[in-house]
């Protein structure tokens, strides 16, 4: 230490020095760019040790937009602002009339997870057990369906500029944090025996084209994929197109079901694990 070195010019104590902190606890020494491998493998470790700990042993993902809206707040904004007429534009009434449209998929996520718990928990708290993002929209319906029926649920939030608080509705014991979203990601897939995807943005489709990749390279097990709201579905991605254009096999385009109804999923999902048990 020189005599220009700053903590000794200010007389702190070596013991009082930044160098000094056990690395453990030294905040700013972990979050450097250096530690970031360190970062993810925590990210990975404490969620995966907290789950074993609770026993979850099989999880469904379900998936979509986090700005869908129950449909009462729905029908409130809406009619909040037909309360005044000439104070909203044009464009912000079509967008709350469509959100009264797309609020039924709240319920639907909702209506899911409550046949989960009913059709394939059978009151066993470890399998089948719903994790979604944790945020609100779709991710909150489904954990709040699984909190109607007295089963747990888990919620993977991660820290985003508008998106950073859990919803109320996953269990406290399985909520967890995450910074990076390949980490996160891996985590909704790795007790995952179903995925579920309602109508989303760039978040739903970067989600589920991620898990028809893995199935479509078996990186990973064949798990059944559904698809809530064909209307959303089929203009959202014109999956004929890309075979007719050659740049997707129609043995691909199988990967995955269309439906309209939480209980048309849960059908689909039982057939598949009974055929697999035989």
């Amino acid at each position: 230490m020189t005599e220009t070195d700053p903590d000794r010019r200010q007389g702190i104590h070596p013991k009082e020095a930044d160098a000094y902190k056990l690395a453990s606890r030294d905040i700013d020494f972990l979050m450097t760019d250096d530690l970031r491998p360190i970062r993810l493998q925590l990210e990975l470790l404490k969620p995966e040790l907290n789950l074993r700990r609770e026993d979850i042993r099989s999880t469904i993902p379900v998936f979509g937009s986090a700005r869908i809206l129950p449909p009462d707040v729905a029908a409130a904004r809406l009619a909040e602002l037909e309360s005044k007429p000439g104070t909203a534009s044009e464009a912000d009434l079509a967008h709350a009339r469509k959100q009264v449209v797309y609020a039924h998929y709240y319920e639907e996520a909702r209506a899911f997870s409550r046949l989960v718990a009913e059709r394939l928990q059978n009151g066993d708290g470890q399998n089948y057990v719903i994790v979604t993002g944790g945020g609100p929209g779709i991710m909150e319906a489904a954990n709040r369906g699984a909190d109607d029926s007295g089963a747990r649920s888990i919620g993977l939030n991660i820290t985003l500029p508008h998106e950073q608080a859990p919803n109320p509705y996953s269990s406290p014991e399985l909520s967890f944090q995450f910074r990076y979203f390949a980490i996160r990601k891996m985590h909704f897939l790795l007790r995952a025996k179903a995925l579920v995807a309602f109508p989303g943005g760039y978040g739903t489709l970067d989600e589920l084209f991620e898990v028809l990749t893995l199935i479509q390279t078996e990186k990973i097990a064949r798990i059944p994929v559904v698809l809530i709201g064909r209307a959303f579905w089929d203009r959202a991605v014109d999956f004929d197109f890309l075979v007719e254009e050659g740049v997707l096999d129609t043995h691909s385009v199988g990967l995955f079901e269309l439906v309209e109804t939480a209980s048309e999923a849960i059908d689909i999902i039982e057939a598949f694990h009974r055929t697999q048990s035989e």
